[in-house]
C-alpha cells in the first residue's frame, strides 16, 4: 500500500486540502486502496476521468489507437507484433503476441506513471483467468460466491435450471416489494455475471424489466437464479488457442411472448470458431 500511495503522490493524483467548514471526513472499514480529499477542481469523480485521459494520451503517443467501439481499449500493430491495452481507471491489462514488446511498453508506462507490475493475469475486475496450452478460461466464481453469501444462500439447495419452463412475468403478479433497492442491487450484480454466464442472460434480462416496481414473484424468480448458480459457480467461457477464425451466429425469437406489451424477445449468440465472443437477449 505504501508503494501504491507513493506512486499516486508522484503522479500528482490529488491535491490535499483542508475540509470545508462543518464537514466530516468519510470513514471506511475493511480493505482500502487510497483515500483523499480534494478541492472541487480535482474531486474524486473528475480524478478518475483525468487519470484516464492521462493514460490515454501516453498510449496514443506510444503508437496505440483508441477503439471506437470501446474507448477503454487501445491497440497497436507494428509489423507482426500486436498489443492490446485495456484501461480501467488506474488498472491496465496488457496482452499481445510479442513478450519483448509488452515488456518495453510496461517499462515506458512505468517511467510515466510509476506503475506496479502484478505479473501474469489471474484476476481482473471480478473476472478469474486460468491459462493452459489449450486456451484461456474465464469465470466469475468468487464473484458468484460473494453474491450467494450476501444473499444468505451459501447453503441453499441447488437446482438444475435458471428458470421454470414456460414462465411468463408481468407487472400484475404478486405484491409490490416494500424495499425494491435490494432487488435492483441483486439484478445489477447478476447483469455483471452475464459477462461469462450466457446461461442466465435471458432470465436476468427479463427480470430487469421489472426493476421499477418489482413484486415478490420477481424476487422469488431472482432467488431461483441464485439457487441455479449455486450448483454451477465455476461455469464460464473458454477461448481455445487453436480455434478457427470462422464466425458462427445463432439467433431466435419467441414471437409476441411478452404478456404486457406483446413484443418479442430476441436473442443472439456469436462464436469465433468454438469461442463465444458476443451474446444478447432483448425484448
Amino acid at each position: 500500500m505504501a508503494a501504491e500511495i507513493k506512486a499516486l503522490e508522484d503522479n500528482g493524483t490529488w491535491v490535499i486540502t483542508d475540509l470545508p467548514p462543518c464537514k466530516r471526513a468519510v470513514g471506511c472499514k475493511g480493505r482500502t486502496k487510497s483515500v483523499a480529499f480534494s478541492n472541487p477542481s480535482t474531486a474524486s469523480k473528475q480524478a478518475s476521468r483525468n487519470l484516464f485521459a492521462k493514460f490515454s494520451s501516453a498510449l496514443l503517443v506510444h503508437g496505440f489507437q483508441q477503439s471506437r467501439a470501446d474507448y477503454s481499449l487501445f491497440t497497436r500493430h507494428c509489423g507482426t507484433s500486436y498489443t492490446a491495452a485495456l484501461v480501467y481507471v488506474d488498472d491496465i491489462l496488457l496482452a499481445g503476441n510479442d513478450i519483448a514488446t509488452i515488456n518495453a511498453i510496461k517499462a515506458y508506462l512505468h517511467s510515466q506513471f510509476h506503475l506496479k507490475d502484478l505479473g501474469v493475469l489471474k484476476y481482473f475486475l471480478g473476472l478469474e483467468v486460468a491459462r493452459s496450452p489449450f486456451g484461456i478460461f474465464l469465470s466469475q466464481r468468487k464473484y458468484t460466491l460473494d453474491i450467494l453469501h450476501d444473499c444468505g444462500l451459501t447453503n441453499a439447495k441447488p437446482i438444475a435450471f435458471p428458470i421454470e419452463q414456460n414462465s411468463r412475468f408481468d407487472d400484475t403478479q404478486g405484491e409490490l416489494l416494500v424495499d425494491a433497492t435490494r432487488y435492483r442491487r441483486l439484478l445489477g450484480r447478476l447483469q455483471y455475471l452475464t459477462v461469462t454466464r450466457l446461461d442466465i442472460l435471458y432470465v436476468v434480462n427479463t427480470l430487469s424489466q421489472f426493476s421499477s416496481k418489482p413484486t415478490n414473484v420477481h424476487w422469488d424468480a431472482a432467488l431461483h437464479i441464485l439457487r441455479y448458480i449455486k450448483a454451477t459457480p465455476g461455469h464460464g467461457i473458454f477461448f481455445r488457442s487453436t480455434s478457427s477464425l470462422q464466425l458462427h451466429i445463432y439467433c431466435d425469437s419467441d414471437w409476441t411472448s411478452c404478456p404486457t406489451t406483446r413484443r418479442s424477445v430476441t436473442g443472439y449468440y456469436c462464436l469465433l470458431g468454438d469461442s463465444p465472443i458476443s451474446w444478447k437477449s432483448k425484448r
